[in-house]
C-alpha cells in the first residue's frame, strides 16, 4: 500500500506543477517575455484571448473525455493508459507553448498565432484526458472514505509540493536558463530561460505519470462493477441528475477562481508593486513548508469538524489573509505572513471538495442506478480548467489595465492602476469566497456519515440482485 501511495504522490506532483506552470506562469511569459515592444499588449490580448475561449470551448467536451475514459477496458486498467499518453503529449505541448515557435513571434505574427491555436488545442485536450482520469482513479483505489481520504491526502501532498515547488523554482530557473542560453547577466529572463523552464516541468510531468503508472492498482468490487457503458449523449445527463455534483461543482468554481486569481498575480504584486521580484521565490518555500503541515492534518482535522467545518472554515481563514493582504502595503514580511494564513487552509478545502465529488459517485449511482467514475470526477478537473481560462484572462486584463507590463517600475503605477489591481487580487476573489461558503453551507448535505448509509444500502442492494440471479440461474 505504501508504495502506491508514494506513487500517486509522484503523479500528483507532476501534475500540479505541469497545472501551475500552464495557469500561473505563461501569461507572466507571455506578457513579459514572448511580446515585447509597440504592440506587445495587443499581441499578448490576441493569445490569451484564444486561450481563454479555447479552454471555454473544450470544457464542454470534458464530460464527454471522462465517458470515453469510463468505457476504457485494457489491461492496464481503465485509467493508466490515459495517464500516460496524455502525459507525453502535453508535455511536448507545453514546450512549444513557451516557445516562439520556430521564431513565427516575431517573422509572422498571424502564422503564430494560428499555429499556437492548433498546439494549444491538442495539448489541452491530452492534458484532460490526464487531468480526469488522475483525478478519477481515486474511487477505484477503495470505496472506503477513510482509504480515500488517504489517498486524496498523500496525493494532495504531493500536488501542494509540485505547485508551490514551482513558485520556488520559476526564477531561479528561468534566469539560469537565460544566463546559459543568451548569454545574459544579472536577474534578466529571456524567451530561452522561460523554454528551459518550461522543459524541466514536462519532464517533472512525465516522470510524474510514468510513476502512477507501474506504482498503482485500481481495486474491484460489487459496487465498481454496477456499470454500463456511457453514451456521449448521456453524460451531461449523469452529471445534471446529480444535484450534490452540481451544487459542489458550483461552489468549487467560485472558489478555485478567487484562489487562482489571487495567486496568479501575486508575482506582480512583488514586481510592480514592492519593487523586488526576486522576494517572491520565499512564498514557494513559505507555501511548500505550509503545504507539508496542511495536508497531513487534513484526516486529523476532519474527523473531528467533518468536511464541512473543514470548507467553510478554512474559507473564513482565507478572508483573514485577504484582510491582511490589504494592511500589508510594500512591507515584505506583511506579506509573506498574510499569504501563509491565506494559504495553510487551501490545501484542505480542495481535499474537502475533492473527497465530496469523489463520494458523489456512489451517490449518482444510488440515486440513478448506474455507477460513473470518470464521469462525475470530471467535473472537479473541469472547473479548474473554467478557473484556469478565466484567471488567465482576468491577469492580463488586471496587467494591462493597472499599467504593470514590460519594463514597468512600482513608480510608473498610478493611483488609478493600483486600485484597479487592488479590485482584482483582492476585493473580487473576496466576494466569491463568501458566496461559495454560503453555498456549501445550505445546498451540501452529502456528508461523510450519509456517504456511509448510501455504501451500505448499495452493498446490500447489490448483494441481494447476485443472490437472487445465481439461484435463478441454478434453477
Amino acid at each position: 500500500m505504501v508504495k502506491q501511495y508514494l506513487s500517486y504522490a509522484l503523479g500528483a506532483f507532476g501534475h500540479d506543477a505541469f497545472y501551475a506552470t500552464l495557469n500561473t506562469y505563461f501569461a507572466i511569459f507571455v506578457t513579459s517575455a514572448l511580446f515585447v515592444g509597440n504592440g506587445a499588449a495587443a499581441e499578448a490580448g490576441i493569445v490569451t484571448t484564444m486561450v481563454v475561449v479555447i479552454r471555454l470551448i473544450e470544457i464542454a467536451f470534458d464530460p464527454m473525455i471522462g465517458g470515453m475514459v469510463d468505457n476504457t477496458n485494457t489491461k492496464f486498467g481503465k485509467f493508466k493508459p490515459w495517464i500516460l499518453i496524455g502525459a507525453i503529449v502535453s508535455s511536448v505541448g507545453i514546450m512549444l507553448m513557451f516557445s516562439s515557435l520556430f521564431g513565427l513571434a516575431d517573422s509572422n505574427t498571424s502564422i503564430y498565432f494560428l499555429l499556437f491555436g492548433i498546439v494549444f488545442v491538442i495539448m489541452d485536450i491530452f492534458y484532460s484526458f490526464k487531468d480526469i482520469a488522475f483525478w478519477s482513479m481515486l474511487p477505484a483505489l477503495s470505496v472506503d472514505s477513510k482509504v480515500r481520504n488517504k489517498f486524496g491526502t498523500i496525493g494532495r501532498f504531493g500536488s501542494t509540493l509540485g505547485s508551490q515547488g514551482v513558485i520556488i523554482v520559476v526564477t531561479p530557473l528561468v534566469i539560469y536558463f537565460s544566463q546559459t542560453f543568451s548569454g545574459t547577466h544579472g536577474s534578466t529572463q529571456t524567451r530561452a530561460g522561460w523554454l528551459g523552464f518550461a522543459i524541466v516541468i514536462g519532464l517533472v510531468s512525465f516522470l510524474g505519470a510514468l510513476a502512477t503508472f507501474f506504482g498503482t492498482k485500481e481495486q474491484t468490487s460489487l459496487i465498481r462493477e454496477n456499470t454500463e457503458k456511457t453514451r456521449f449523449r448521456d453524460v451531461f445527463k449523469v452529471i445534471g441528475e446529480n444535484d450534490q455534483l452540481m451544487w459542489l461543482g458550483f461552489s468549487y468554481l467560485l472558489f478555485a477562481l478567487s484562489y487562482v486569481v489571487t495567486n496568479s498575480l501575486l508575482i506582480y504584486y512583488f514586481r510592480y508593486v514592492i519593487g523586488n521580484a526576486a522576494a517572491y521565490s520565499l512564498v514557494g518555500v513559505i507555501t511548500a513548508i505550509l503545504g507539508i503541515i496542511s495536508v497531513p492534518l487534513f484526516p486529523i482535522i476532519v474527523s473531528k469538524i467533518t468536511r464541512k467545518g473543514v470548507y467553510i472554515g478554512g474559507i473564513c481563514m482565507m478572508l483573514v489573509g485577504y484582510i491582511l493582504f490589504m494592511l500589508a502595503g510594500t512591507n515584505t514580511i506583511m506579506m509573506y505572513i498574510a499569504d501563509a494564513i491565506f494559504f495553510f487552509p487551501y490545501p484542505m478545502i480542495f481535499l474537502a471538495a475533492l473527497m465530496t465529488i469523489t463520494d458523489s459517485v456512489e451517490y449518482g449511482q444510488w440515486k440513478n442506478g448506474t455507477r460513473n467514475e470518470s464521469v462525475t470526477l470530471s467535473v472537479r478537473p473541469l472547473i479548474d480548467k473554467l478557473a484556469g481560462a478565466f484567471s488567465t484572462g482576468i491577469v492580463v486584463i488586471a496587467a494591462v489595465h493597472s499599467g504593470m507590463t514590460g519594463n514597468a517600475k512600482p513608480s510608473d503605477i498610478t493611483s488609478h492602476g493600483m486600485f484597479v489591481f487592488h479590485s482584482f487580487i483582492f476585493y473580487m476573489p473576496m466576494i466569491l469566497l463568501i458566496v461559495a461558503a454560503l453555498i456549501y453551507q445550505f445546498k451540501i448535505v452529502l456528508s461523510e456519515k450519509k456517504h456511509a448509509e448510501i455504501v451500505r444500502e448499495l452493498e446490500t442492494k447489490l448483494e441481494t440482485e447476485k443472490e437472487e440471479e445465481e439461484e435463478s440461474e441454478s434453477k
